[in-house]
C-alpha cells in the first residue's frame, strides 16, 4: 500500500498518561488508556482514539479476510431493533435485565441488540425458498449492546462492544456440521494471525439454546473464565461444561463420598439416624462423627467427602415466575453458580431465602435430607454425578439435631435426576482418560454453536426441500469479540514497559523517534519517514519539538509499536538505532541501508 503518509505526533490526537487510570482493574485497560488508545466515555463505554481505533480496524480487517476466504458473505444490520421478532423466540423476556429496552415516540418497544439471530433468520426467510439457495453463511461486524450490572476490565466485559457474528444455514444436520467445521478452521485462522494464543474448550450452550458449543479461550489470567484442561489427553473444557466424572466401583457401606467408599445397595447395613446435637454445618457434622466413639469408622476418620448436603435455591424463570430446587452435592464440594446457572438458563438462580424456609416448615434449615425433597414433595431434586446408585452417605434426616448415616443411593432414595453444579478443583480426574485435570483462566475470544432449528422453527424459516417438501432450515452461530480480541492481544503481550503490539495488529510497522536537536536529524528523519511511507511502511513519527528524547522513548516503549528506529546522536558517525519492541534487542544500521533494512523486517500486510 504505497504512498501512506507518516503519522506525524506533533499533530497527533493523542495524549499519554504517566499514571494509572483509578478505575482500571486489569493491565489491558491501564495501557490503553495511558498510551492514548482509549478514553471511558461511561461504566462499560469506551471511545476510541486514533490509535485505538486503528488497531481495532486493524483486527476488524484480519477477521474479515478471513471470513471471506472461508467464502461467507458480510451484511450488515441495524442494531435498533423491534421487539416483536424477540417475542417470537422468548428471548425478549429470557435477556432479562441484560436487555437494553426502549420504546419511539408511538410507544413501540425496540432494543438495542445484543445478537442478532432472529434478525439473519428473518432475511434468510425472505430471500431464501428452495433448498438450491443453500447451504449459506453471512456474516456481520457491528457493534452490540448488554447491560452488564458489573462492567468491569476495559474492553474485557463493556456494555458496548464490536463482534463479528455470523450464521450458517443447512438444509440437515449433515451440512450444519460442515458449516461449523468451516467455521471453527477460519476462527483458527484468525486468531493464528491476530497472534493471540488461544485453547478450544467444550462449552455451554446457554440461552443461546443447540446443541454442541466450543469456546475459543485466550488462557490468560485477567480473564473471567474458568477452565480445565488435561494434559494427558487434550481434554479442555469450560468448567461451566466440566463432566464430572463418575465414581466406580465398590467398598464398605459406611460411606459413600470419598474415594473408593462406595457401597453395594444389596449387601449394604440398614440406614439409621443419630442424634447429632449442634452439627448445622459440614465441618461440625464431621468433628462430632470423628469425637463419638460409637460412630467412629474402622478403616480412616469421617471427612467431608463422605456427607451428602443438600443446597436450596430459587429458580426465576423469564415469564417471571419461581422454582425452588435442591441439589445434593458431596460435602466437601461448594455449589458453582455459574455452572448451575449454565445449566438452567434461561432461569436465574437467586438465593433460598428465610420466607422460603418459612413457607415449607418440613425444610429444617442445616438437616435437610433427602426424605424431604423431590418432585412428589413439591421440591425437585438433583445430585452431583457422584451420587451413584450403591453410594452410601451421613445426611440430614429432616430434623433439628439429627443426622442419618449409611443412606444408600438408589435404595433408600431417588433423585430426580443429576447435575454437573458443584466446583471444579484443580487434580480433579479428567472425565476422559482419568488423569488430573489442570484449571486456568481465559479471556472467552470466540464461541461457535450449533444451534440447530430453534430460531428457524419460532420464525417459520423452511424451504422447499428436493421433493418440494417443505424443510426446517438448521442453523449455526458463531461469534468473535472483535474489541475484546484488542484487549486479550494487549495482555498477552505487554510487558512492564507498556503495550507490546504483534506486527499485523499494531496501529504502525514503525515507530521513528528524531532524538537529539540538531537540524541534521530532524531532516534525516524526515527523509526516512518519506522514503518508508512511499514503500507502504506505516510510519508512527515522533517529529516533535517541544518533549526531550527521554519522553520520546518513554512514549515509544508505552504504545508499543514493534519496531522502534531512534535517529540521534549515532546519526554523527553514520548508524541509526533499530529496537525490536518485543525482545529490546537493539541494532545499529548503516543509515545509508536503514530505509531498505526496514522494509525487508517489516513485510508490511494489510493495514488501514
Amino acid at each position: 500500500m504505497p504512498n501512506l503518509p507518516p503519522i506525524r505526533m506533533s499533530a497527533l490526537f493523542l495524549r499519554t498518561l504517566r499514571d494509572d487510570p483509578a478505575d482500571a482493574d486489569v493491565a489491558s485497560h491501564r495501557l490503553l488508556v495511558r498510551a492514548g488508545y482509549v478514553r471511558r466515555a461511561a461504566p462499560g463505554i469506551f471511545s476510541w482514539l486514533p490509535l485505538g481505533w486503528m488497531v481495532l480496524r486493524n483486527v476488524e480487517g484480519i477477521v474479515r479476510e478471513e471470513m471471506n476466504r472461508a467464502g461467507f458473505q458480510e451484511v450488515h444490520f441495524p442494531a435498533l431493533l423491534p421487539r416483536e421478532p424477540y417475542e417470537a423466540t422468548g428471548r425478549w423476556s429470557e435477556y432479562g435485565d441484560n436487555l437494553f429496552r426502549l420504546q419511539d415516540r408511538r410507544g413501540a418497544d425496540y432494543l438495542l441488540g445484543p445478537t442478532h439471530e432472529e434478525m439473519f433468520t428473518l432475511l434468510v426467510k425472505d430471500i431464501c425458498t428452495s433448498y438450491k439457495d443453500l447451504p449459506l453463511s453471512i456474516y456481520q461486524i457491528q457493534t452490540k449492546y448488554r447491560d452488564e450490572a458489573r462492567p468491569r476490565a476495559g474492553l474485557l466485559r463493556g456494555r458496548e462492544f464490536v463482534m463479528k457474528d455470523s450464521y450458517s444455514f443447512d438444509l440437515d444436520r449433515e451440512g450444519l456440521q460442515a458449516s461449523y467445521d468451516a467455521h471453527r478452521e477460519a476462527y483458527i485462522r484468525t486468531f493464528d494471525r491476530l497472534g493471540l494464543p488461544y485453547v478450544i474448550v467444550a462449552a455451554t450452550s446457554g440461552a443461546m439454546g443447540g446443541s454442541a458449543s466450543e469456546e475459543f479461550l485466550a488462557p490468560l489470567d485477567a480473564g473471567e473464565d474458568t477452565f480445565a484442561s488435561c494434559p494427558a489427553c487434550g481434554y479442555a473444557a469450560n468448567t461451566e461444561a466440566v463432566r464430572t466424572a463418575v465414581p466406580g466401583g465398590s467398598a464398605s457401606a459406611e460411606a459413600g463420598g470419598a474415594p473408593a467408599a462406595h457401597a453395594e445397595a444389596g449387601g449394604a447395613p440398614a440406614a439409621h439416624a443419630e442424634d447429632t446435637p449442634g452439627t448445622p454445618t459440614i465441618q461440625t457434622l464431621v468433628d462430632e462423627l470423628n469425637a463419638r466413639v460409637d460412630l467412629q469408622r474402622s478403616d480412616r476418620p469421617w471427612a467431608a467427602a463422605d456427607t451428602l448436603k443438600n443446597v436450596l435455591v430459587m429458580l426465576i424463570r423469564p415469564d417471571g415466575t419461581t422454582e425452588p430446587l435442591a441439589i445434593g452435592l458431596p460435602g466437601d464440594r461448594e455449589l458453582d453458580l455459574k455452572r448451575l446457572e449454565a445449566q438452567v438458563a434461561p432461569a436465574r438462580v437467586t438465593a433460598f431465602g428465610d420466607a422460603d424456609f418459612a413457607s415449607r416448615p418440613r425444610l429444617v434449615k442445616g438437616y435437610i435430607g433427602p426424605g424431604s425433597l423431590g418432585q412428589a414433595r413439591g421440591m425437585r431434586y438433583l445430585v452431583d454425578p457422584r451420587v451413584v446408585d450403591g453410594s452410601a452417605w451421613v445426611t440430614g434426616a429432616d430434623v433439628a439435631g439429627r443426622h442419618v448415616i449409611g443412606l444408600v443411593a438408589g435404595r433408600d432414595f431417588r433423585a430426580d435426576g443429576t447435575i454437573d453444579a458443584a466446583e471444579v478443583r484443580d487434580g480433579d480426574p479428567c472425565p476422559e482418560c482419568g488423569a488430573g485435570l489442570v484449571l486456568r483462566r481465559g479471556i472467552e475470544i470466540g464461541h461457535i454453536f450449533q444451534l440447530g432449528s430453534k430460531y428457524a422453527e419460532a420464525l417459520g424459516l423452511a424451504v422447499a426441500g428436493p421433493g418440494g417438501r417443505p424443510v426446517v432450515v438448521t442453523m449455526g452461530s458463531y461469534g468473535i469479540g472483535v474489541s475484546r480480541a484488542v484487549a486479550a492481544i494487549a495482555e498477552s503481550t505487554l510487558d512492564d514497559r507498556g503495550l507490546c503490539w504483534p506486527r499485523e495488529v499494531a496501529p504502525a510497522d514503525v515507530h521513528l523517534v528524531a532524538a537529539g536537536k540538531d537540524r541534521s536529524v530532524a531532516e534525516f528523519a524526515d527523509r526516512v519517514a518519506a522514503d518508508l511511507s512511499q514503500e507502504g511502511i506505516r510510519v508512527l513519527y515522533d517529529d516533535r519539538s517541544d518533549v526531550s528524547a527521554g519522553v520520546k522513548f518513554k512514549d515509544a516503549e508505552l504504545i508499543g509499536v514493534p519496531t522502534v528506529v531512534v535517529v540521534g546522536k549515532g546519526l554523527a558517525g553514520g548508524v541509526v538505532e533499530v529496537r525490536d519492541r518485543p525482545s529490546g534487542a537493539t541494532d545499529l544500521v548503516p543509515a545509508a541501508e536503514i530505509a531498505r533494512h526496514l522494509v525487508a523486517l517489516c513485510r508490511p500486510g494489510l493495514r488501514v
